[in-house]
């Protein structure tokens, strides 16, 4: 490990020392600070919220606006906790777990799984629990500093994921997982690149939408189920939720697939609505008029 990175492992470990709502209080400021600044994030936050919740008046989107930054702020800092602890001990922040039978039932069935956890609460610690119940890969992009892999490697220790690249060969490697009844972790609400993705309907707006999962679901049989990891009031700890996946999430028609995949999405975000994670610019493509540009609002 490189020494910056070790350094930096070493100020999570004395940061970890802080109880949760300390550290939850401090995201909250961090939070406070990002609303002051009015920069991107809170921005594209503050469009987001208008689009998936029109009814509410300029008081109402304040105050949510207010709340969302405010656990975006919790996301950041509470990261402490569940790096700088060791999973194992971080997982004993988990007070309580609903839908595990889901899980297990289809676990038993042996047919694979296929986990959809969307950017809610806190997914990291949602991976801790998850690989101590079963071995489980999870696509992703390599991080843009590659050292931060090692930081990753080492404060997951034996509950890390297996991490399978988003390219082709990283496809190849979980349809071979789930063709084997294995589990593989995918994020639902990933924007895909173009031509990887078909156009559904996100809380009543278009939005571009993967059909990998759905294709997984169906060139499979693997069971898909959602999951997050809820955060409780004043840093209580977790709960982590499992829910079922809507029914034709694995039709053969992609729209169809992918209003279901963001149905599951939606259905999941309503248990939590100021933890998801608004700042990202879901409903920007290709050949759209984007919401988030200035000029248009």
């Amino acid at each position: 490990m490189r020494a910056d990175i070790y350094l930096l492992y070493l100020l999570l470990r004395l940061l970890a020392l802080l109880p949760l709502r300390a550290l939850h209080a401090i995201g909250s400021g961090l939070g406070r600070l990002l609303l002051w600044q009015r920069g991107r994030m809170v921005q594209n936050t503050a469009v987001n919220l208008r689009i998936v919740r029109p009814s509410l008046d300029d008081a109402a989107q304040t105050a949510l606006l207010r709340e969302v930054v405010s656990e975006s702020g919790k996301s950041i800092s509470e990261i402490v906790k569940v790096w700088g602890t060791g999973a194992e001990r971080a997982l004993a922040l988990v007070r309580e777990v609903r839908g595990e039978a889901l899980l297990d039932a289809a676990l038993a069935a042996g047919k694979g799984v296929i986990i959809a956890a969307p950017h809610l609460g806190c997914w990291e610690l949602l991976n801790y629990w998850l690989c101590r119940k079963t071995p489980m890969a999870i696509l992703y992009r390599p991080p843009r500093i590659a050292a931060v892999e090692q930081l990753l490697r080492k404060v997951r220790g034996a509950l890390a994921p297996e991490q399978v690249r988003a390219d082709g060969a990283g496809v190849r490697t979980l349809y071979k997982r789930l063709a084997a009844g294995g589990t593989v972790g995918i994020l639902p609400d990933q924007k895909p690149r173009a031509g990887e993705g078909a156009f559904a309907p996100f809380f009543g707006r278009q939005a571009l939408t993967m059909v990998l999962l759905p294709r997984l679901a169906a060139r499979t049989g693997a069971t898909v189920l959602f999951a997050f990891a809820e955060r409780l009031p004043r840093g209580a700890g977790y709960r982590i939720q499992i829910l079922p996946a809507p029914e034709r999430l694995a039709d053969a028609d992609p729209a169809i697939a992918c209003a279901a995949l963001n149905q599951g999405v939606q259905d999941c975000v309503e248990w939590a609505f100021a933890q998801y994670q608004w700042q990202y610019k879901r409903y920007s493509a290709d050949g759209l008029i984007s919401p988030y540009d200035r000029e248009n609002g």
